[in-house]
């Protein structure tokens, strides 16, 4: 049986597109918005088609040039500005590849949470594709910290995505809270997705002042009460942001009574933002973040650094190879050469592959004539040599080496592999010591499995 961790194998993007309008909450600009499908490992890009040529500005932290109040990212001068809580939404339903369209450089705020465009997305679908989703695992603890302001932000190891956040905003209003957010689609949808974003009474004229929240309003964001308010505050308030009838002081502590959807909605809001942030890394994180007092500074900062500590990891994760490069390494021939092309290898830890099946293949010969289907242990014997392809890529001196195995365990066979089929292989190395190992390996036609199975094996030295 999988683990949960191990669920969503494939990349997604959405069935078609779907958009909808609003005003952005820092430029108060008014902004349509549309998501649109978009192909396998492009990533989420943003395109302001406003502009001449439409030009696309890649969701990169690379590309981040502002962090006052929101994310802000830009390429050669063309700007998108709170792109959050969009990001927030994608990543939270599992999507990886999507064209966001934008009539102006913000989207629009909406009711200050994910919660709108989740609905939206989930409306037209997601359409799973054909590339295996790309992976940041954290094997070692990464972390940043600003003493001076009590931010703290770690990232250990975890067979998931998993944020645990802390928050302390020493006003009675809000108090101390904390949240553990578990990622999966429904517990987004469920627990993060719908927390607001928000603020303090007393950070709203210096915002204003800043020339932020042109397009906030309590129908947007909850506002918290952290002073002694006086009637002509709440006159001048009403004033900027264009509002006729009087904002009531909530005797709740938030301003025009405004209800919570969630008692600790603030820190569920700053773990939406987060994952917000953290999808400019542009693969999906397995590790365990523990934040106190972040903000998008911060977060961005954590980001970059999580970057910078696995380039490696993220480079290896995208190495393939040929089946030039395959001959290399491997000592099979033509009619057993069985793997054609690695899609993708993390040595020591796990290989994709695949297995082009035509009908020229030698065995369709005689299995079987008139309804050709591809012989189960041969199905097992590609699996074997993308699990040699990795055990063969994890040692020193490959070329004077051999594997050999010894055992097969719980092979089971789903479906039939027929002609025109394309064999996809994924399989990991579970252990590893004094030269004998066991993977385990599956095999997946049109992202459906076919095959599974458990293998042993031992590296031998080539006879010279």
């Amino acid at each position: 049986m999988k683990n949960k961790s191990e669920e969503k194998l494939y990349q997604n993007t959405i069935n078609e597109k779907i958009g909808t309008e609003g005003i952005g909450l820092h430029t108060g600009l008014k902004s349509m918005i549309t998501f649109k499908p978009a192909p396998e490992n492009s990533g989420i890009n943003f395109k302001r088609v406003d502009i001449k040529n439409s030009p696309l500005i890649p969701a990169n932290i690379d590309n981040v040039i502002d962090i006052a109040r929101a994310t802000v990212i830009a390429k050669d001068n063309n700007r998108i500005h709170t792109v959050e809580h969009v990001l927030s939404a994608v990543v939270g339903l599992g999507i990886d590849n999507i064209i966001i369209e934008l009539t102006s450089k913000e989207p629009p705020i909406m009711d200050g949470s994910a919660e709108p465009f989740v609905k939206l997305l989930k409306k037209v679908g997601l359409k799973k594709q054909e590339s295996f989703k790309k992976e940041i695992i954290i094997d070692k603890v990464v972390s940043y910290s600003n003493e001076q302001k009590g931010i703290e932000l770690h990232i250990l190891p975890s067979p998931s995505f998993r944020i645990t956040f802390i928050s302390d905003y020493n006003v009675n209003t809000i108090g101390a809270q904390s949240f553990t957010f578990d990622f999966s689609e429904d517990n987004y949808v469920k627990d993060i997705a719908p927390a607001r974003t928000f603020c303090l009474f007393s950070e709203i004229m210096p915002l204003k002042e800043l020339g932020l929240i042109k397009g906030g309003s309590t129908d947007n964001a909850l506002v918290f009460i952290d002073k002694e308010i006086k009637n002509n505050e709440l006159s001048k308030i009403c004033e900027i942001f264009q509002i006729n009838s009087d904002i009531a002081i909530g005797k709740n502590g938030i301003l025009n009574n405004t209800k919570l959807r969630y008692k600790n909605e603030p820190v569920r809001h700053k773990i939406l933002d987060l994952v917000g942030d953290l999808a400019l890394l542009g693969k999906q994180v397995k590790g365990h973040v523990i934040a106190t007092k972040s903000g998008h500074e911060a977060n961005v900062e954590f980001a970059k650094k999580i970057k910078k500590t696995f380039d490696n990891e993220i480079k290896s994760n995208a190495l393939s190879f040929d089946i030039h490069d395959i001959l290399k390494i491997m000592p099979h021939r033509y009619p057993f050469l069985l793997i054609d092309k690695i899609t993708d290898l993390e040595p020591g830890k796990i290989v994709r592959a695949v297995k082009n099946i035509t009908i020229s293949e030698p065995f369709y010969n005689g299995h079987f004539p008139g309804e050709p289907i591809m012989p189960g242990v041969l199905i097992l014997e590609s699996i074997a040599q993308a699990g040699g392809f990795l055990l063969l890529n994890s040692i020193e001196k490959p070329q004077d080496k051999l594997v050999y195995f010894t055992a097969v365990k719980n092979a089971r066979f789903k479906k039939a592999v027929i002609p025109g089929d394309q064999l996809k292989l994924v399989v990991k190395l579970l252990k590893f010591k004094l030269g004998t190992c066991k993977i385990d390996g599956s095999a997946y036609v049109r992202n459906e499995l076919v095959a599974n199975t458990e293998i042993m094996a031992t590296v031998v030295n080539r006879r010279k």
